[in-house]
């Protein structure tokens, strides 16, 4: 059967959004992002949105799922999957290709393995009965509910970690209401470079963001009502930049941590494709930025 669908994934730095959306431009396809934080408005820099590459010879690519929702307020993987099969369905409808783009893991598995979601609204009573306790506590709390890995930011806020529980929780109960889904038959690739590459690729990019504006951005969304609290749970960037922003490191200690943390979490990245693989899903990896292999092995998945 020939596949439904094309889903390019890779690290940090690794260059995919470029490729995915060059191929979406080539065989009429349309691009839904699995990224956790381009979801939020505003979150432009840090989160490497890179909107300019949608654009080819002045022709733009649509995409879905970037900048749709407040940085103040909360998305969660059931509004991810609910958000991707309507979209999913719209693009089959008019014979778009759907290329999906990213490299929140969770996002991409709980597509391609066909996750079955329940909806998990907020329950004040689990809140009040978990407010209060330790951190220490609330990780074995949602350890104990057989949860196999969590982000890192997950497990270290209170407030995040309150709410996995919630969620860990509602996936326990049987719902009517989970999503109307459409079988997908998806072909996978990955895009990767030997390490000592993209690690420059990595630091390099940061560079680049910050020549670019990072820390003003990071500044102006507390300006215009983005908590501190709130940049620190978005982790990463906005953690690092808005500890800077408040005294608490220089420049150079900002750069050197945030650094370091992008590393580790492209290494997290890498860790979860290959449990992905030992799950079952098979992932084609195209070396750097080999377009005409990438383009070519997609033709070939879209005919077989």
């Amino acid at each position: 059967m020939a596949k439904k669908m094309i889903v390019i994934l890779g690290t940090t730095a690794s260059g995919k959004t470029r490729l995915a959306v060059r191929l979406a431009r080539e065989l009429q396809g349309e691009i839904i992002s699995a990224d956790s934080r381009q979801v939020y408005k505003s979150l432009d820099i840090g989160t490497g949105k890179d909107l300019q590459e949608y654009i080819i010879n002045g022709c733009k690519v649509p995409y879905h799922l970037i900048d749709i929702i407040d940085a103040r307020e909360e998305f969660n993987l059931f509004e991810f999957q609910k958000r991707f099969y309507e979209i999913y369905s719209g693009l089959i409808a008019k014979n778009a290709l759907p290329i999906m783009v990213g490299g929140t893991g969770l996002y991409l598995e709980s597509i391609i393995l066909n996750y079955q979601l329940p909806p998990a609204p907020p329950d004040q009573e689990t809140r009040r009965n978990l407010q209060g306790k330790s951190i220490e506590d609330l990780q074995k709390d949602l350890l104990d509910l057989n949860v196999h890995q969590h982000n890192k930011t997950d497990m270290e806020d209170e407030d995040r970690l309150i709410r996995a529980i919630e969620i860990a929780r509602a996936r326990l109960r049987k719902s009517p209401d989970l999503i109307k889904k459409t079988a997908i038959d998806a072909a996978v690739f990955g895009i990767r470079w030997e390490r000592s590459v993209l690690r420059e690729r990595i630091t390099s990019r940061l560079k680049q963001r910050l020549k670019e504006g990072m820390i003003k951005e990071v500044e102006m969304l507390q300006k215009t009502g983005l908590s501190w609290a709130r940049l620190d749970a978005l982790g990463l960037e906005y953690r690092y930049v808005s500890q800077f922003l408040r005294g608490k490191s220089s420049y150079d200690e900002m750069f050197t941590r945030l650094n370091t943390s992008i590393h580790q979490f492209a290494k997290r990245q890498e860790t979860w494709f290959r449990r992905m693989e030992r799950k079952g899903i098979n992932i084609h990896w195209i070396n750097g930025d080999d377009y005409n292999l990438l383009k070519e092995s997609v033709i070939q998945s879209l005919n077989e």
